[in-house]
């Protein structure tokens, strides 16, 4: 599936409003209901829209301290990798995870809590794992640019 204008008008509206309603949409994109409504279910089934989600302000629920993660493996191969993924996948504390070239293995956005709660984290999950060589750990102080949106021209 290609994109043309309109789809990319489209996602670009959705990614900074995605309650807009198709009246809505179709009124900035100067179209009727309908297609609109079908570009988005074309959009949908096309993976282009993944889902739609509330974002959340980590502060006001109590877990305002960002930590990114450089993971080192011990070993390397396709099963310890997925083993490891999966495991990831588990830690509710986990926000991302990449596979990442380099020196370090994969990098992971953590958010917790405070201090306690990470190494918490730190000590009962994370080098509990048995394929992790070495973790190195770096502490956001404050966030200066913080987007979800992609620009798709």
């Amino acid at each position: 599936m290609k994109l043309d204008t309109i789809d990319r008008k489209i996602l670009n509206i959705l990614q900074e409003n995605a309650r807009i309603t198709n009246k809505e949409l179709a009124i900035q994109l100067g179209l009727s209901i309908t297609p609109v409504f079908e570009r988005i279910k074309k959009l949908e089934k096309g993976g282009y829209i993944k889902k739609y989600v509330a974002l959340v302000d980590h502060q006001k629920i109590d877990q305002g301290m960002i930590v990114f993660v450089f993971i080192q493996s011990k070993e390397q191969n396709h099963v310890k990798a997925k083993e490891l993924l999966d495991y990831m996948q588990e830690l509710p504390e986990v926000m991302e995870c990449y596979h990442v070239g380099g020196e370090h293995d994969y990098l992971i956005k953590v958010v917790v809590k405070d201090m306690q709660q990470y190494e918490n984290f730190l000590l009962r999950k994370l080098t509990l794992y048995e394929n992790i060589r070495h973790v190195k750990s770096t502490f956001a102080l404050s966030q200066i640019k913080h987007k979800t949106s992609y620009q798709i021209d």
